[in-house]
């Protein structure tokens, strides 16, 4: 296969080669140990892992300590808002969200919905942003908590968090965020936020799938119940033998993006605006979908109206990867609820395409790549049009 484009980094971030370097002697013969064991070998690896939950921390403001390891932010997700359904220590049995959150988030408090809970769904504007006041209006005495992820994965919109986590500390309520997407490519502090429960996720910012954490303040009004019980790892919030590899991969990763935010997202909004300044010199009435302001440096929301989306990823196959919606929705042929809940139509919804560049994104790379998407969706449009007519 020849070497391809790679513009799905919301989906997820190839691995940083120094992060590679970084948890590949983890993996050697000579350094097996599970971190919960007492012997030498243990201790070292346990060393290892509490030094990795030391970078992930101070990536986002944190005290090591309330960092909890987990498998994603999936897991973390279902860990926060579970974990505050099932507390005793709860107050009351209303949750607030809002409609453009990841499906795990959705999905959730949807389950928590069958079984006993008021789940409140807030809408968002037409581009992609709550209103802080309507969270605000539908706060009653049986709210228990509230969860808004910090930055869109599909349009990439950033939300007013810091606004609405005040809200919630003014009236204990536990506030959740999901910022799988945001931490790494925006300045997070979660003391400055104000944030109870902040959800992370390694495979976002160049570390190997399958790690993630979960922020637990010190402040929360609300302990958690865990997801599952055993020999009480993770403070007993997550029980379970942890990997030291995939932990010092997500602390070096941590590091780096600490080093390199700024330079990444300077590179990453150049990349944006020369791909999106190509494509309108082709297609000139293709629409960015989300705030303009209010984004991720490194994401692209383009819909191009009476196009075939996915007629559209086809035609780039092998050369270039991108996507049409979220990778949380493989598989779905429905029209993505991100765009449908900022005001899209079924078919604008399905003429989407979802770009993200990346910290190994090339300037030539996109050139080549802004101009071959343009190209597949000129002639799609030419075909589908030629289509029509025949019929």
């Amino acid at each position: 296969m020849p070497d391809s484009i790679y513009l799905d980094n919301q989906a997820t971030t190839p691995t940083d080669p120094r992060v590679r370097d970084a948890m590949l002697p983890l993996l050697e013969r000579s350094f097996v140990g599970n971190p919960h064991s007492e012997h030498f070998v243990g201790r070292r690896a346990a060393i290892a892992v509490e030094d990795a939950r030391a970078k992930v921390a101070a990536l986002i403001g944190a005290r090591p300590q309330d960092i909890v390891f987990t498998s994603g932010a999936t897991e973390a997700n279902n860990l926060a808002l579970q974990g505050v359904a099932r507390s005793p220590h709860r107050r009351g049995n209303h949750i607030i969200t809002c409609a453009t959150e990841h499906k795990c988030v959705l999905e959730t408090v949807g389950y928590l919905a069958r079984n006993g809970f008021r789940v409140d769904v807030l809408p968002v504007d037409a581009n992609g942003l709550l209103d802080p006041a309507t969270v605000e209006a539908a706060i009653t005495q049986e709210t228990c908590l509230v969860s808004i992820m910090a930055a869109n994965n599909e349009i990439g919109v950033l939300q007013p968090i810091e606004q609405i986590a005040a809200f919630c500390r003014s009236r204990h309520i536990v506030f959740h965020t999901d910022a799988a997407q945001a931490v790494g490519k925006i300045p997070v502090d979660v003391k400055a936020s104000g944030v109870d429960l902040m959800s992370l996720s390694g495979h976002k910012i160049y570390a190997p799938i399958g790690v993630g954490a979960l922020y637990i303040s010190e402040e929360s009004p609300v302990i958690l119940e865990p997801l599952f019980w055993g020999g009480g790892q993770e403070r007993g919030f997550r029980s379970g033998t942890i990997s030291p590899a995939l932990c010092v991969a997500f602390g070096a990763a941590s590091n780096i993006a600490c080093d390199e935010l700024e330079r990444d997202t300077r590179a990453a909004v150049a990349l944006s605006n020369l791909f999106l300044e190509i494509v309108l010199a082709h297609c000139p009435d293709a629409r960015v979908n989300g705030d303009r302001s209010r984004r991720l440096p490194g994401n692209l929301s383009l819909t191009f109206p009476g196009c075939d989306a996915d007629r559209v990823v086809g035609a780039l196959q092998p050369d270039i990867a991108l996507s049409t919606n979220a990778a949380c929705s493989a598989g779905v042929l429905q029209p993505s609820h991100v765009l449908l809940a900022i005001g899209l139509s079924e078919s604008d919804a399905a003429s989407t395409l979802r770009i993200g560049f990346g910290r190994f994104n090339t300037r030539a790379e996109i050139e080549v790549a802004a101009e071959r998407v343009a190209r597949a969706v000129n002639r799609i449009r030419e075909h589908e049009a030629s289509e029509t007519a025949a019929a």
